[in-house]
């Protein structure tokens, strides 16, 4: 793209109050872009401290320090009963049914860009901009979403269910460089934030987790039950379903003389398998809600899947249904979870992914 027309585009870039996002307007600003500021914000938000998170009001302010830094426009809107709607209810009620969704991935998608793609095209923007490690590359039959440059800080994963147009709309500054690079880069351009730390955590979730939350929203079904061995033994009562998740091992309050995971999640039955961490080791498990950014398979695939962010993907046959997938790991995986995206890879390139529904075996 030559300069001139760069020069001709508008670019809204999603300014969090972070490094990354800033760096992302910085980096625009100087490739010629028009650009300018749009903030998100969740008024009741809380982090793990029960202070402002990162969607709160201490987020806008940053942003719009770095937007005077910066000299360009800045604007906040204040999503709360869009968020609440279509990610913290359904973050809710899926951990009441004894599934552990991913609430990054749903917001990507239906809020970031879904409703704020919506709002910067009404502002004049011809793109949106975010601070996500993840690049986008034009070809012939459309557009292709990759890993970033940085794998330790790669975010393709949370982008699988973005389709073409949104993709065409959206661009990744950061997708071709490190965090380190992108901190240096912060130095560089003198913003406020170029210290501030990461964010670890889920934004909107208060002091004491999930079921805090679910709690909060006044959501009555948060019941003790019962924790039984793989035999289905009698070992202790738990706290109620969305305390758990498959996979976990702390905050069971069992002594057994070796350690103990969660292997299975019975909401039906409000109960609690625990087991040696062999148990929760299984290969097979159906996915649906399917989305792929380009064709989706129509006979049996072998690729790389991905079951969690932290999940190294790994090797797999993949058989088609209607409506669904049938996957099966070429070697056992520890804690298959319901309610996760599992997002299938050819080398670099996202191909999709869906919500597993069921663990096999």
């Amino acid at each position: 793209m030559c300069y001139n027309k760069i020069m001709d585009k508008q670019v809204c870039v999603a300014m969090s109050g972070g490094v990354d996002s800033s760096v992302a307007a910085a980096i625009l600003q100087e490739r010629g872009y028009k650009v300018f500021g749009l903030t998100m914000y969740f008024n009741r938000a809380k982090n793990a401290a029960g202070k402002p998170g990162w969607c709160g009001l201490s987020g806008v302010e940053d942003a719009r320090r770095v937007a005077r830094k910066l000299g360009i426009r800045h604007y906040a809107v204040n999503l709360h009963e869009d968020f609440s709607r279509k990610v913290i209810h359904n973050f809710c009620q899926e951990y009441l049914l004894g599934r552990t969704p991913n609430p990054c991935v749903r917001c990507n998608q239906l809020i970031k860009f879904g409703i704020l793609l919506q709002k910067a095209s009404r502002l004049g923007a011809q793109f949106l901009a975010t601070g996500h490690y993840a690049r986008i590359v034009k070809t012939r039959e459309g557009y292709l979403l990759r890993k970033a440059k940085d794998i330790k800080k790669d975010q393709s994963y949370f982008l699988y269910r973005l389709n073409q147009y949104q993709l065409k709309k959206i661009i990744f500054p950061l997708g071709s460089y490190t965090k380190p690079q992108v901190r240096s880069m912060a130095f560089y351009f003198g913003l406020n934030v170029a210290e501030k730390k990461d964010s670890q955590e889920i934004c909107f979730l208060p002091e004491g987790g999930y079921g805090d939350l679910i709690k909060a929203q006044g959501l009555n079904r948060v019941k003790p039950g019962y924790l039984v061995d793989e035999n289905g033994a009698f070992i202790a009562k738990h706290k109620g379903i969305p305390f758990y998740t498959i996979g976990q091992r702390q905050g069971l309050g069992i002594a057994k003389g070796y350690p103990l995971y969660v292997t299975k999640i019975d909401a039906s039955r409000n109960q609690i398998t625990v087991g040696r961490r062999q148990d929760a080791f299984k290969k097979e498990f159906l996915v649906k809600d399917l989305r792929f950014l380009r064709e989706p398979f129509k006979k049996k695939v072998e690729i790389n899947v991905r079951i969690r962010y932290n999940h190294k993907e790994s090797l797999a046959v993949v058989y088609p249904g209607k409506g669904k997938l049938r996957i099966c790991f070429k070697h056992p995986q520890f804690a298959i979870t319901c309610g996760q995206s599992s997002v299938f890879y050819q080398r670099d390139t996202v191909l999709g992914g869906g919500i597993i529904e069921k663990v096999l075996g």
